[in-house]
């Protein structure tokens, strides 16, 4: 590395806030000012930081997860006669608990949109913009489920409108854009009802300004926190001391066995994409797990001692039809021929206002790459009828379809914001500078 000082910036995600750190007497630069993890990045970049997260936070890796690199940031600082090179990282965490170095004397989980509203180091805006969640790194991800890229979408709506607050935008330029923005993220993923009821919910209760926008972002994050953590905890009292059968990756039942302390869990390896093994290296450190093959689950089903299914959802029609992850109804199908409760966990948010989805389907490469023109069926999600489904699980409680009914009902009610014809963008449009070193998502 050379043209400048090269650092790296962390920003820590939490639930939507990210940790800003005051840096202190003990360092030689920007004291009293406000930053991410950095350091100088002597070596490979990639290693350094997370030297850094875990020296001024007391994190180890285990705690953190890459969700992306950024372009790095060039700037010129006159005053110190020095030429920067940043290069600026977004970790998801699972922790707000942590242990300051010497380097800082305060740390604070905010919204990131007060980054320009504090005394901060230079250029950090513009870092955290680098790894930002878009509409493109939306519509992209392939890794996480409806809830988590919910969250993101929230994030997206409320970094815009806090930044159009900074710019003093009029407000009814800024609602335009905010109002487009927000069409485009509706359009990202059409079959995930819960990212579009939540950004509805946004956009129908804000008073069409951007201030009002960004609160109501603010406010819809920890909302959507509360009621997914709230249903898990529900689940989790049906799992304990039970062995358990799961498929795909749904931040909700993760959390949910986490409660409910089960005593064996199966997990299906969940193609395409396999998120399965992925929860199965997580959840092995605290329980006997085994890995399924998607076609194997009817067989473990009848083989092993299984005491309950719990699948998340992506969507939840409002007939109690759950659509989610290709693999979910044989699973249910082969529950119900041997007796075995199937549950569904997810917030009151995935219920649909519409009476049928657009399933999305994968790449043809995932299952064929060869040459021969075979037709080749790739699905990603599926769906499994009420009678299948013994309950869902939500932060209000077990719905039954007729419940279900009502809830779509209400939610209906939120997306009369967007009656307003827009242009027809495409994700793809946007414009997006950052490496794919971590998949956003």
């Amino acid at each position: 590395m050379s043209d400048g000082t090269h650092v790296v910036t962390a920003f820590l995600r939490n639930e939507g806030t990210v940790l800003l750190l005051r840096r202190s007497d003990a360092v030689g630069t920007y004291t009293g000012q406000w930053g991410g993890v950095s350091g100088f990045a002597e070596g490979d970049p990639d290693e350094q930081v997370l030297v850094e997260i875990t020296e001024e936070t007391g994190l180890d890796e285990s705690a953190v997860d890459l969700v992306r690199s950024g372009t790095p940031v060039r700037f010129t600082d006159a005053d110190l006669d020095r030429d920067w090179v940043v290069h600026p990282y977004l970790f998801d965490c699972d922790t707000q608990e942590v242990a300051l170095s010497e380097e800082h004397d305060a740390y604070e989980w905010v919204s990131p949109t007060e980054i320009p509203r504090r005394d901060a180091v230079p250029e950090l805006w513009t870092a955290y913009d680098r790894v930002a969640p878009t509409v493109r790194s939306i519509t992209a991800d392939d890794e996480h489920g409806a809830a988590y890229l919910s969250l993101r979408a929230l994030e997206v709506l409320r970094d815009r409108a806090g930044l159009l607050v900074q710019e003093d935008a009029a407000d009814e330029d800024a609602w335009d854009e905010l109002a487009d923005l927000g069409k485009r993220l509706l359009r990202a993923r059409p079959s995930m009802a819960v990212l579009r009821n939540r950004v509805n919910r946004v956009l129908a209760s804000a008073d069409r300004a951007a201030a009002s926008v960004e609160q109501y972002a603010i406010d819809g994050i920890h909302r959507a926190v509360t009621a997914d953590t709230d249903a898990a905890v529900r689940a989790g009292a049906l799992v304990g001391d039970r062995t358990v059968l799961t498929l795909s990756r749904s931040g909700t039942v993760l959390r949910a066995l986490q409660e409910g302390d089960p005593t064996e869990v199966f997990v299906a390896e969940s193609r395409p994409g396999n998120e399965g093994v992925d929860v199965a290296e997580t959840l092995l450190s605290a329980y006997p797990v085994t890995l399924v093959t998607d076609a194997g689950v009817a067989h473990t089903m009848a083989t092993e001692d299984v005491d309950a299914v719990v699948v998340g959802a992506d969507t939840v029609l409002p007939d109690g039809t759950v659509v989610n992850k290709t693999g979910t109804r044989a699973a249910a199908l082969a529950a119900a021929h041997e007796e075995i409760p199937l549950y569904v966990v997810c917030s009151t948010d995935k219920v649909s206002i519409e009476a049928t989805v657009n399933l999305e389907t994968g790449r043809r490469s995932a299952v064929y790459d060869g040459d021969a023109p075979l037709s080749v069926s790739n699905p990603l999600f599926d769906e499994t009828p009420p009678h299948l489904v013994d309950s869902i699980v939500t932060e209000r409680g077990d719905l039954d379809a007729r419940e279900v009914t009502e809830v779509a009902e209400e939610l209906r009610s939120l997306a009369s914001w967007g009656d307003r014809e827009v242009p027809d963008e495409t994700a793809e449009e946007e414009e997006d500078t950052r490496s794919p070193a971590g998949r956003e998502s």
